[in-house]
């Protein structure tokens, strides 16, 4: 991006009439055009998206995608290692800070497609899961929600890329690293839910990488504003400031005004209705025998028959089982589990339920499976409010002392 010399503003301001000279100090335009727009043509030079980003973003994408099947984080990081220097997403923001709508909608386009490849490789992922019915993902869902963990990796990230560009006219590896993972990582888990036909994953996926998206474009145009990159005109100010409120509305409408983060998780919370049950105490009733009175001495006496009572017939109420009740406890990384439809990894999945959901133990006694895991029989609640039975893992539950209230 090039910008012209303007006449009003000479190389040499002391050749200006002091009262221009005065309105040049006052103006928004500095006097220093040149020197800005070579800096902005060099940082301009170094977000192209080429086509080498577009390549290793689709490698990147395929051993995301290959992390997620195996559930692996190991392979996880090994596909942020494999992506190339997000630079295009930076040009988001410089083009924001400077206030070009050409070099803005540039930068955009090209991470966007670069975005699409991810999601559609995501997709492909998922659809081979949903034919050969992998387990899928357990580990990996905690890179679905919004947490500020993950907002201060990103924002760390975007400060070290956009100095590495500024002042050593380098491309950002490791800063690099940390977006891939906070921008590519949710896409591509997106494009497996949506691929797989989980509920809630696609997206929940989706929000998560406009909410990092949006951060990337505000804290990337705060940090190039406070490196001396701004806008060389009025409408440049006026786009920066359109551009940054629209990514500020994004952040807070797609987290529902604070509602992800406060949840720790994107998707919505399934919280059931526990009913109370109380267990009657049957009536306890003992016989008891009446004693005869002793006869006297034998005499000439005519016997007399006894009428001995029957026993009465008296109703008694079977109380009900006492029910035993569990919660989902998953560690914090986890953020939840699966429910499925029988005893076994194999088996469809039903449904995901976060932790501290309440549920209830159909029947105490496990169920064994051939890697000898322990399943138990469940009853949990759907989103339409209707009860479903499943099986989940023992080791996942914190089970409750059975009480007549619980």
């Amino acid at each position: 991006m090039s910008i012209p010399k303007s006449d009003q503003f000479p190389d040499n301001p002391e050749d200006l009439s002091p009262a221009r000279r005065r309105r040049a100090e006052r103006g928004l335009v500095p006097e220093d055009l040149v020197s800005i727009a070579e800096d902005i043509e060099s940082l301009a030079q170094s977000t192209i998206p080429s086509f080498d980003f577009y390549l290793f973003s689709l490698l990147a994408a395929a051993i995301i995608t290959a992390s997620i099947l195996a559930d692996s984080p190991a392979l996880l990081v090994l596909g942020a290692l494999a992506a190339p220097p997000l630079t295009p997403f930076i040009g988001i923001a410089l083009g924001t800070a400077t206030g070009s709508f050409k070099f803005f909608g540039q930068r955009f386009m090209g991470s966007i497609i670069a975005s699409g490849f991810v999601f559609l490789v995501g997709i492909l992922g998922g659809y081979a899961s949903f034919v050969l019915k992998t387990p899928g993902i357990q580990f990996l869902i905690y890179n679905a929600r919004v947490s500020w963990t993950h907002i201060v990796l990103l924002i760390a990230g975007t400060t070290l890329a956009i100095i590495s560009i500024k002042r050593q006219g380098q491309s950002p590896i490791l800063p690099s690293v940390a977006l891939a993972y906070e921008l590519y990582v949710p896409l591509a888990i997106a494009g497996f839910g949506f691929g797989s036909g989980q509920p809630h994953l696609w997206p929940d996926g989706l929000v998560v990488f406009g909410i990092h998206l949006a951060v990337v474009a505000i804290s990337g145009t705060i940090i190039f504003m406070l490196l001396g990159i701004k806008p060389l005109s009025f409408i440049g100010y006026t786009l920066g400031s359109v551009v940054t409120i629209l990514a500020i509305v994004l952040v807070i409408g797609l987290s529902s005004a604070g509602l992800v983060v406060g949840g720790k998780i994107a998707m919505p919370t399934l919280v059931p209705t526990a009913t109370q049950t109380v267990t009657p105490v049957p009536p306890t009733s003992t016989p008891t025998k009446t004693p005869i009175p002793p006869t006297p001495s034998p005499s000439p006496t005519v016997p007399t028959a006894t009428a001995t009572p029957l026993p009465t017939a008296t109703s008694t109420i079977t109380p009900k089982p006492t029910p035993f009740y569990a919660e989902i406890a998953v560690s914090e990384e986890y953020a939840g589990a699966f429910i499925r439809s029988e005893p076994s990894l194999e088996s469809q999945i039903l449904t995901s339920l976060v932790n501290g959901t309440v549920i209830e133990i159909l029947n105490p006694s496990p169920s064994f499976d051939e890697q000898g895991r322990n399943w138990l029989n469940i009853r949990f609640m759907t989103e339409e409010g209707t009860e479903e039975d499943g099986w989940i893992i023992e080791n996942l539950l914190l089970i409750s002392t059975p009480r007549p209230v619980w």
